[in-house]
């Protein structure tokens, strides 16, 4: 991260091109934070600054669950339960935020448009094929029907992000023997690709998988270096963010291998601002 300006106490222009550009080289909102504060900024000025230059959301740098040891949660149209929490990493299983319906409904929709899954080209901010990746799978826009719209607006609810800032919901299918090895969501900063990628929203800063359709056996949510596993239940979730771009979050995870049935998955990336 490149050195802060040495500036007075207002907000000028060379401070906001400073944010900027720390922005485009995949430097998160806390790692932004961080650096003001030990310049000297008081931290809700520095938060406000941050979020008018890059827009994005000044109630936080994360997207959040309001749990204050409730077991349940308001996510608008539904009471959504929480089953498991950590701290750190920031991690939350949920109980039934999607209905039975809802699930057969993202299936029934995505079955026609899927195609084998690709993953991010860090090295040029395209897309490609990988041997870590077997699944299936394919892209709504955001919004693209009512059944979408619906859940998209849940999900900003319950974790106070706007919709705006989410990148279009996956729907993913794993067949017998398919899995994703373990990988880290955020984009990594030291990469060629990554200053491209950044251009449509900043980094991604959160992830929430959602259970469409569980495997007969094997299939769950592996997070490595925690020595969890999250077993897949439909309608259920896990929900995880990572303030930086960096192992530190610890937020190593994967899908392990199906070894029976089917898994469907929907996954929403969560972005610092506007996907676009």
């Amino acid at each position: 991260m490149s050195a802060l300006p040495t500036l007075a106490q207002n907000v000028t222009p060379q401070l906001r091109a400073w944010l900027r550009a720390q922005a485009s080289l995949g430097h998160t909102v806390q790692t932004m934070l961080e650096a003001m504060r030990t310049a000297g900024w008081q931290t809700g000025v520095a938060r406000d600054v941050i979020a008018t230059t890059l827009q994005i959301p000044a109630s936080g740098a994360l997207p959040r669950l309001d749990q204050d040891g409730a077991l349940q949660l308001d996510a608008g149209d539904r009471q959504v339960d929480v089953l498991l929490q950590m701290r750190r990493p920031r991690l939350a299983v949920l109980g039934n935020l999607l209905s039975d319906a809802e699930c057969s409904a993202l299936i029934k929709a995505a079955r026609p448009s899927l195609a084998r899954s690709l993953t991010v080209a860090v090295k040029t901010g395209g897309e490609v094929l990988s041997h870590d990746r077997t699944s299936s799978g394919m892209f709504f826009t955001r919004g693209e029907n009512a059944l979408v719209a619906r859940i998209e607006a849940r999900i900003a609810r319950l974790l106070n992000w706007p919709v705006e800032n989410g990148e279009g919901l996956q729907v993913l299918r794993y067949l017998p023997g398919a899995e994703y090895k373990p990988h880290h969501d955020y984009f990594d900063p030291a990469e060629p690709g990554t200053p491209t990628i950044l251009q449509r929203g900043g980094q991604r800063v959160a992830t929430l998988v959602m259970y469409l359709q569980a495997p007969a056996q094997g299939g769950a949510t592996v997070f490595p270096e925690l020595g969890l596993e999250v077993l897949p239940q439909r309608g259920h979730a896990v929900f995880f963010s990572y303030d930086r771009p960096d192992a530190s979050t610890l937020s190593l995870h994967g899908g392990a291998p199906v070894l029976a049935g089917e898994k469907w998955v929907a996954t929403k990336w969560l972005r610092e601002r506007q996907f676009i």
